[in-house]
């Protein structure tokens, strides 16, 4: 018995002696799906995910400036190629892990109907958003505003969050009645986990393409390529449908 626990420690060490740490950055709205890859990332590869979430345009401020970070997984498409051409991330790595979808949300159950009318009653006083200059998703609850011809009449009610996270938590907590939220933080395996929402059609707004990218810093660290290889494959693509995305 104590030859084969030995062998097995033996092949647990080798199994295990190539893992790395990868530094990432995440959209806020992949918070939630992104914690839960990184889980079973590690049970899968040995690698471990260490993972920090915010606004895409902090993120992109801060790769600039030398941050850490070896892998972004951002909340557009714009910022992953804006980082390769001034030389930030490795040519040709990039790709799309997700389409995200905007919902407009309430915390509260049958608040909010499956067309978004609720929008044009003035029955509320506050409506949540992500910060539009540094959130993609925030850009995206603008341009339906706009195109509903509400932008006038919504302004003096607009809370802005910081980022996507934020807009959802003010919603979360009814500080404002309706949010602008990702899918992802309300949805689960086909229907809203609590209160009540309204799926945004996808030509209301610019195709919320969601960009991987493997960053200069992360190009000699096998741990950051073998994640951006986990999240092609069909098994992480089935997690981040469950949340609402498209792939």
């Amino acid at each position: 018995m104590k030859r084969l626990a030995s062998l097995i420690a033996v092949l647990t060490c080798i199994g295990t002696a190539h893992a790395d740490e990868v530094q990432v950055a995440v959209a806020a709205n992949f918070a939630g799906p992104m914690e839960k890859l990184a889980e079973q990332f590690q049970k899968d590869t040995g690698h471990k995910a260490v993972v920090a979430s915010g606004a895409t345009g902090k993120f992109y401020a801060q790769i600039r400036n030398g941050a850490p970070f070896e892998v972004l997984l951002s909340a557009d498409d714009e910022t992953p190629a804006k980082l390769e051409t001034e030389g930030h991330v490795v040519p040709k790595s990039r790709f799309t892990y997700a389409v995200g979808r905007l919902v407009l949300w309430s915390a509260k159950a049958d608040y909010v109907d499956a067309a978004g009318a609720v929008l044009g009653t003035g029955n509320f006083k506050h409506l949540s958003i992500a910060n539009p200059k540094t959130a993609p998703y925030g850009a995206a609850a603008v341009a339906v505003i706009d195109k509903l011809g509400l932008t006038a009449t919504l302004q003096p009610r607009i809370v802005q969050g910081e980022n996507i996270a934020q807009a959802w938590q003010f919603a979360s907590t009814g500080n404002a009645e309706l949010g602008f939220v990702a899918q992802s933080q309300v949805w689960r395996d086909g229907k809203f986990t609590s209160g009540s929402g309204w799926i945004v059609p996808a030509n209301m707004h610019a195709p919320i393409r969601q960009d991987a990218a493997l960053l200069t810093k992360g190009a000699k660290n096998p741990a950051a390529q073998a994640l951006l290889d986990y999240l092609r494959t069909d098994k992480a693509k089935a997690m981040i449908r469950t949340f609402g995305y498209e792939v």
